[in-house]
């Protein structure tokens, strides 16, 4: 298995920036992707942003794309969501997950990270 503990959440203004890390540990890092999820109050979870297990493919919803930013640092077990451009709509826990390479599910969450944007 594998364990992922997120980090960086926070308060900020409309327009700026934060930095989102999630630390993996267990199983290899290498061997899965990686997304993150968010969930406002009253809404239902919806998908942010995702990235190959290696690196080289990333996908992203309409409404954070050109704005957020995935990565991966292997050697560090850690993926990161450089949030740029924030809204109050961006308001949410944002949560990391994993799943197997070979799978299409996400198998594997942390437990959140609240992200904050005042207007």
């Amino acid at each position: 298995q594998v364990q992922l503990v997120e980090s960086g959440g926070g308060l900020v203004q409309a327009g700026g920036s934060l930095r989102l890390s999630c630390a993996a540990s267990g199983r290899p890092f290498r061997n899965y992707a990686m997304g993150w999820f968010r969930q406002a109050p009253g809404k239902e979870r919806e998908f942010v942003a995702a990235i190959s297990s290696s690196g080289v493919s990333t996908n992203y919803a309409d409404s954070v794309k050109d704005r957020f930013t995935i990565s991966r640092d292997n050697a560090k077990n850690t993926v990161y969501l450089q949030m740029n451009s924030l809204k109050p709509e961006d308001t949410a826990i944002y949560y990391c997950a994993a799943r197997e390479r070979t799978t299409v599910k996400y198998a594997y969450w942390g437990q959140g990270t609240q992200v904050t944007v005042s207007s």
